[in-house]
């Protein structure tokens, strides 16, 4: 029975690979004793050749991360500044591409609902991509509420459907925060984590006669 499941599970590979004759090959390998887990991957690999290329919209261009002068540092940086939480995303996403989902689950707040569920059910979001990838954008500068701060970070994420093969791309936005350095906080209430990730909202744009404006004008109130 198992040999047979796995037979059936190569069908779908072999129908991709049937265009070109692919499959009389994979088949003949079979037939003559090859190893199935081989095979297999063989047959993957090169279905995987004529698939759409992954190409996801360039900075600037729709559907493309914003232009930004000042894109997330490399290298040694304040793990507690807004590029510390980019790096957090630039690992979130890292580990969903290698598909260490339980790992990437503890970069949440695990007191909210996501950070808090199951390993099954977060790694059940997944399961419908071949594929993840993501590009990393710039942060916005920390805001402060309640003792905490928050950084906002655009992703553009891409990869492949996993039933169709078809590449996908996305602009989402994450919302990370921290603790700040007060009394009787503790050392991972200090760390950036994920509270949501969610579409991307661009920045409102400067009216062109904003220079104009008192500079007094707003302080009392500001839009949320």
């Amino acid at each position: 029975m198992r040999g047979s499941a796995k037979a059936l599970a190569l069908i779908p590979l072999l129908l991709v690979a049937a265009c070109d004759g692919r499959e009389e090959s994979a088949i003949d390998n079979l037939a003559n004793g090859a190893n199935q887990t081989q095979v297999e991957n063989n047959v993957r690999s090169e279905a995987m050749a004529v698939m759409e290329p992954l190409a996801p919209p360039a900075p600037g261009t729709p559907g493309g991360l914003p232009v930004d002068p000042a894109p997330i540092a490399e290298g040694a940086i304040d793990p507690d500044s807004a590029q510390g939480a980019a790096q957090v995303v630039q690992g979130y996403y890292g580990l969903l591409e290698e598909k260490r989902f339980e790992d990437a689950q503890d970069l949440w707040n695990q007191t909210g609902e996501i950070g808090a569920q199951d390993d099954a059910h977060f790694a059940a979001r997944f399961r419908g991509f071949s594929e993840i990838h993501a590009n990393v954008g710039a942060p916005s500068d920390p805001e402060g509420a309640a003792g905490s701060s928050y950084v906002t970070v655009p992703v553009q994420v891409y990869g492949r459907i996993a039933a169709t093969g078809k590449p996908f791309h996305t602009l989402r936005q994450v919302t990370l925060r921290r603790v700040n350095d007060v009394d009787g906080s503790t050392a991972e209430q200090r760390r950036w984590h994920i509270e949501a990730i969610g579409a991307y909202v661009a920045p409102e744009t400067p009216p062109e006669d904003a220079a104009k404006i008192s500079a007094t004008d707003g302080i009392a109130r500001r839009t949320p």
